[in-house]
């Protein structure tokens, strides 16, 4: 048979190298060869933008309620520059964002090893499964009055209403992370003679990593709801105080820019937890 009867026979019928290997006939349910979709991202963004320049510009939408693009851009300048209500932007920015680092924190290191402990012992499990039960459904904002009777106004008062909005999501997560193992996997390091110390830190822990960057996505969302709300019934400075101060003056240029402020930064620490998972647990979803 010819050479190029041989390799068009190969060509056309997938049996090449390349065809085996780089052609999939089908790819519905396939999460390798679904793309990140930036284009469509951009193109997304690109056409809210045009809506709202439209919108607000053209009389569709009164400026008292919809403000334009510019009106806003001008106040960010101005916030930026000026401050508002006694703090620049920026400091308005850091107090919201300090509060939740301190309250995701300690939320994080008091429900990661509860969690643990909740997926490893029974008896542990037993005693604080009604009460992780009975808190998480709650919403952390009815929490507000009782925390305010406790701490007051002050900063103490916020990070602990962000403490309890991560620390139900992160002991679920954690809990659900340790009984996701493959129990095939404690056996194989029972038999290569690893103990419960090396159990714990070389296949549970790793195992177990995924479910838990899942929960601090998830409760970082949360957290910063929650300190939004927080800041809009007792504080002095933050975001969220700026939104609610704004708001009672119609000042919705101001409450727009706050509101796009909080949606760019919870987006902004989503990706980076994002990158960070993607570094530290690269096996996610191979295993």
């Amino acid at each position: 048979m010819n050479m190029s009867l041989i390799k068009s026979f190969k060509h056309y019928s997938g049996l090449s190298k390349s065809g085996i290997n780089n052609q999939k006939t089908s790819t519905f349910g396939d999460t390798e060869a679904i793309g990140k979709g930036r284009f469509w991202s951009i193109v997304s963004v690109i056409t809210l933008a045009i809506v709202w320049h439209f919108g607000s510009t053209l009389g569709y939408i009164n400026p008292i309620f919809w403000p334009a693009p510019s009106t806003v851009w001008q106040q960010f300048i101005s916030i930026s520059q000026d401050g508002y209500r006694g703090f620049t932007l920026w400091e308005h920015i850091w107090a919201s964002l300090y509060r939740i680092l301190i309250g995701f924190s300690l939320g994080c290191l008091v429900g990661i090893p509860l969690g643990f402990a909740m997926g490893l012992s029974e008896k542990v499990r037993g005693w604080f499964d009604p009460i992780v039960e009975f808190f998480r459904p709650i919403p952390p904002l009815a929490f507000i009055p009782l925390v305010i009777i406790w701490s007051g106004i002050g900063e103490r008062s916020k990070i602990l209403l962000i403490f309890f909005a991560a620390l139900w999501i992160m002991v679920i997560a954690a809990r659900a992370g340790v009984s996701s193992i493959k129990l095939n996997k404690i056996h194989a390091a029972h038999s290569l003679g690893a103990n419960k110390r090396q159990i714990l830190q070389h296949v549970i822990l790793p195992n177990s990593l995924p479910e838990i960057f899942t929960g601090m996505r998830v409760a970082m969302g949360v957290c910063w709801g929650t300190v939004v709300a927080a800041e809009l019934v007792a504080a002095n400075s933050g975001v969220g105080y700026m939104i609610m101060v704004a708001s009672k003056f119609l000042a919705t240029d101001i409450v727009v820019l706050g509101v796009i402020i909080v949606g760019l930064i919870g987006y902004s620490i989503d990706i980076i937890m994002r990158k960070i998972e993607a570094k530290l647990v690269p096996w996610k979803g191979k295993s």
